[in-house]
C-alpha cells in the first residue's frame, strides 16, 4: 500500500513562486503517470499538470507557461514548480499517481492528503 505526502505549500505574494513536492512511501512499480490537481473553495477539483512514464508533460491552459511538473531521479518523487502566481491559483494542491501494476496487470490510483497554497494580492 503506497502512501503519498505533499509538502511545500504556504502563503506567497502574487508574482511569487513555490515548489511543491510529493513523496511516496516506496518506489512506484509498473507503468504509471504522475499528476497534480487542485481544488479551490467552491470549485471542482481540476487536473493542472501530468507527466507520463516516458516524460511527456501536459498542462491545463490556465497554468501553461507558469507551472512545471517533474519527477525525481528516484521514482518515488514528483515536483510541481508554480510561478508567476495569481490569487486565482489559491487552492489545495493534490499529488496523484496512477498506473498498472507489473505482473498482475491490476490498476492503481493513489492520492496524497493535499497541501494548501494561498496567494495574496
Amino acid at each position: 500500500q503506497v502512501q503519498l505526502v505533499e509538502s511545500g505549500g504556504g502563503l506567497v505574494q502574487a508574482g511569487g513562486s513555490l515548489r511543491l513536492s510529493c513523496a511516496a512511501s516506496g518506489i512506484i512499480f509498473g507503468i504509471n503517470t504522475w499528476g497534480w490537481h487542485r481544488q479551490a473553495p467552491g470549485k471542482q477539483r481540476e487536473l493542472v499538470a501530468g507527466i507520463t512514464e516516458g516524460g511527456t508533460t501536459s498542462y491545463a491552459d490556465s497554468v501553461k507557461g507558469r507551472f512545471t511538473i517533474s519527477r525525481g531521479n528516484a521514482k518515488n518523487l514528483s515536483f510541481l514548480e508554480i510561478s508567476s502566481l495569481k490569487p486565482e491559483d489559491t487552492a489545495v494542491y493534490y499529488c496523484n499517481v496512477k498506473g498498472v501494476r507489473s505482473g498482475s496487470g491490476l490498476p492503481y490510483d493513489y492520492w496524497g492528503q493535499g497541501t494548501q497554497v494561498t496567494i495574496s494580492s
